[in-house]
């Protein structure tokens, strides 16, 4: 039986979320409209609103955006009966590390910073298939962990994971989340992984049947650390008024896992490009989420977000200047 004791401190964080600030973004609006001389930049406008509505910071330029990318190795990847290579996600981060990977391109061409978090690599989860993930302790402490990447004062953030098998926990989390099907966020079985990713999703969710009706039970029993951690820092930068952009299924699954524990828990989140990976553009209509590109991108590795992400601070860095006054020449 799950205690409940561990999660109540992110339950009480959840009560304590504060308001859109709609006036801030009703700002934006109106200098645009009263001082852009007729110009008019149309979806730009409306990004630059939501970010001056849940920063709290109208016309101001972005100066320190940050990707943060979370990576954490998952039991059923280890397990000698699946096709997955848990090696892969040290070999992720490595490459990230030397630069290598696409999210430094993506963050080099759009000037955001980039900090990736290794998340015990050397300690699997649970195989979710017969076990939970995690106990509600690890999950909490990985879920503050998470919360503490806030620091050092960042205005605009992106958000990716590495995991080997984050796919199986992702996919396992939205239909728990959802409801119906798990075809629906597996894809069709066209060859051995894809039929070894349903065969685990569906064992997972028979072993988890009854316990995940509460999200966060639901997270510590199906998801990863990766999960955990990215859940962590989206509720401390839905409490530090901090925009957000995301991109991929894993992060989809984290923003579903905390709109049902409240609704206004993911406002401040945006989405760059569900990417083509099976139910993620599904799960961004269930969510209300309309993509700002249309890449195509299947990477959950922050590559996309970064680039949403440099989007939308052209956005709020182009209001902001055609909103200031302009002296006129004597």
């Amino acid at each position: 039986m799950a205690s409940g004791l561990p999660f109540d401190d992110f339950r009480n964080l959840l009560t304590m979320l504060p308001t859109p600030d709609h006036a801030a973004g009703q700002r934006v609006e109106t200098e645009l409209r009263t001082r852009a001389s007729g110009q008019n930049l149309g979806r730009l406008a409306d990004i630059a609103r939501w970010y001056g509505t849940w920063s709290g910071r109208p016309l101001k330029p972005v100066s320190r955006p940050l990707c943060a990318v979370f990576a954490g190795n998952h039991g059923h990847a280890y397990a000698p009966d699946t096709p997955w290579d848990a090696a892969r996600t040290q070999a992720m981060v490595d490459l990230a590390a030397a630069g290598g990977s696409a999210v430094n391109g993506a963050c080099v061409a759009q000037d955001v910073g980039l900090r990736i978090l290794d998340l015990a690599l050397d300690h699997p989860t649970a195989d979710i298939r017969a076990d939970a993930a995690l106990d509600e302790r690890a999950c909490a402490a990985t879920m503050a962990f998470g919360m503490e990447a806030m620091a050092g004062g960042s205005d605009l953030l992106a958000i990716g994971a590495m995991g080997e098998g984050s796919d199986v926990s992702s996919a396992a989390l939205l239909t728990a989340m959802f409801g119906g099907s798990a075809d629906v966020f597996v894809g069709e079985a066209t060859d051995d992984l894809s039929a070894a990713r349903e065969a685990a999703v569906k064992a997972a969710l028979r072993q988890h049947k009854g316990h995940l009706s509460d999200p966060f039970e639901a997270l510590r029993r199906l998801g990863g650390r990766e999960h955990a951690a990215m859940a962590g820092l989206l509720l401390a930068s839905r409490l530090e008024s901090v925009p957000v952009v995301v991109s991929g299924r894993t992060a989809l699954a984290v923003l579903t896992v905390l709109h049902k524990a409240n609704a206004m828990a993911v406002g401040h989140c945006i989405l760059a490009d569900p990417g083509r990976q099976p139910g993620a553009a599904r799960a961004a209509r269930r969510l209300g989420l309309t993509p700002l590109l249309d890449y195509g991108m299947d990477t959950d590795d922050g590559a996309a977000a970064v680039l949403g992400a440099g989007l939308v601070k052209t956005a709020v860095n182009m209001a902001s200047v055609m909103a200031e006054p302009v002296q006129a020449e004597r």
